[in-house]
């Protein structure tokens, strides 16, 4: 059984920045049904998982002003305008981090809120990491982090690590095996 698609009777954007814009469609519902759907609108974004040369994994820790709480989680960054998913993966590593890394594998995607947002986020794994020193904007303020990936693990199942983003994406490098237990 294939479930029916909505329609899109009308699009209206309200509001638009560098990263995403906010919108609703007038919709019809397959019962006939009308109404407005809500929805914020990215051009994506590209989660690292870096992995460091003695193999344990990099992570950025960050002041969360939505949360009011500090967050352990993979560099991250949305694709702002002109720029892809690729370009976007070596330009955070590089800000958050300072390391650019030989090796940067795409690993998976995925949708991080797809009720609410048509963003895919790719994720990538870097290996090969070399110091070019971090660039963050004038808003960052990242503190580096090395664990293993037992840590990594253990934090996630703990609740330490609380990003859904970086949850996700480690757990597509873990499920494909690229990183051992």
């Amino acid at each position: 059984m294939s479930l029916k698609p909505w329609k899109t009777l009308s699009r209206t954007v309200r509001f638009t920045n560098p990263w995403w814009s906010y919108g609703y469609d007038d919709v019809e519902v397959p019962n006939g049904a009308k109404g407005e759907y809500h929805y914020v609108h990215s051009l994506g974004s590209a989660c690292i998982v870096p992995v460091m040369a003695d193999g344990s994994i990099l992570l950025v820790k960050q002041f969360r002003y939505l949360g009011m709480k500090e967050s352990l989680e993979f560099p991250c960054g949305a694709v702002k305008a002109g720029a892809t998913h690729d370009s976007t993966a070596w330009h955070e590593l590089a800000e958050e981090t300072g390391y650019s890394a030989i090796t940067l594998l795409e690993v998976g995607s995925f949708n991080p809120y797809n009720g609410v947002t048509d963003e895919i986020c790719k994720v990538y794994l870097a290996r090969d990491l070399r110091h070019v020193g971090a660039t963050p904007d004038d808003t960052e303020e990242f503190e580096l982090h090395q664990l293993p990936g037992a840590e990594v693990d253990r934090q996630i199942r703990d609740g330490e690590i609380w990003d859904g983003m970086s949850i996700a994406a480690w757990h597509l490098v873990r499920s494909k095996g690229l990183i051992a237990p």
